[in-house]
């Protein structure tokens, strides 16, 4: 069986940026429902790097979390204010990743998510090639330090982040040779990405297969994932354009799951966590209990591994 997690972040941001959940609330909560661990939004309030500098508080937290028998399923660094497609100087990303990686190491976090940083519109003012060789240049460095920290690295890819056609995330896969390197796979993002083609700068890149063949088109390079339903529609920006994908609970949006998952559970992902992603939603603090419903069912009846059964 998966050990199931859900982002913090949820708790955090959106709707709940003016009254967030306590981190350790969330945990009692997930503890309460049965979750096995929590994928760790690393940024104000929850615990980050910069509000923990030292090695003894994040050890400490560390073994607060695992007294409450939950573990960490994952880290989302918070690198949205750094510079990376709009900067031929990197310095400063490749230090964050850095401070992040090193945290992770503390915590005993063993995957980070990074993103493209910028929209898919930052090729009105930067070349498509010169975004790109830039994104391959600093992650391949940036991978280089996760290795030295045991860590993988996962890219999500999304509608509101450049890079976000099916063959923009081929094209970066295949120029990022690090082992330690592969990209997240949200079942959300995959149907914004490869049905809807939301955001997608000039032409839509629609694949008739839909998730199913975009998922064979990262098969053997998908190494983290997030399960989460898609309605076809963006979440909305504060000036109601569209940002990113919604991510509304099981049951209210489009997703097959019992076609999506059968295919992801056969990918070689170098871990065993299934994570709950309720980011943006509203009601993510009411939705978590029928969300863990949820992902149990699938888990009964897809979450042993093809050679156990």
């Amino acid at each position: 069986m998966k050990k199931i997690s859900i982002g913090s972040w949820a708790y955090t941001i959106g709707p709940y940026e003016k009254d967030p959940v306590d981190f350790f609330t969330v945990c009692e909560k997930l503890k309460e429902l049965g979750f096995d661990g929590v994928e760790l939004g690393g940024f104000p309030p929850h615990p980050n790097p910069d509000d923990l500098p030292d090695q003894g508080q994040r050890h400490e937290v560390a073994a607060r979390v695992r007294d409450m028998g939950l573990e960490f399923s994952g880290l989302a660094a918070n690198l949205w204010g750094e510079h990376l497609i709009d900067t031929d100087d990197p310095a400063a990303y490749i230090s964050e990743f850095r401070k992040n990686c090193e945290f992770c190491t503390d915590m005993g976090i063993q995957t980070i998510r990074v993103d493209t940083v910028q929209p898919p519109t930052i090729f009105e003012s930067v070349d498509p090639a010169t975004a790109f060789q830039r994104v391959v240049d600093t992650w391949t460095e940036c991978c280089s330090i996760a290795e030295g920290h045991g860590l993988q690295v996962s890219w999500e890819f999304e509608p509101g982040f450049a890079f976000n056609k099916p063959s923009d995330v081929v094209k970066v896969l295949d120029a990022i040779t690090s082992a330690n390197f592969g990209v997240m796979y949200d079942t959300c993002h995959g149907q914004m990405v490869a049905v809807v083609g939301a955001r997608h700068p000039g032409e839509k890149e629609i694949l008739a297969g839909g998730q199913l063949e975009l998922i064979k088109m990262l098969t053997g390079r998908i190494n983290h994932l997030h399960f989460i339903d898609s309605d076809n529609t963006c979440h909305k920006a504060a000036d109601g354009t569209d940002e990113t994908s919604s991510h509304p609970p099981f049951g209210l949006g489009v997703i097959d799951f019992d076609t999506i998952v059968p295919t992801l559970v056969k990918e070689p992902v170098p871990h065993d966590w299934w994570t709950i992603d309720l980011c943006f939603w509203p009601d993510a603090w009411q939705a978590t209990a029928s969300c863990k419903k949820s992902i149990d069912a699938l888990n009964d009846r897809y979450g042993v591994r093809e050679e156990t059964r």
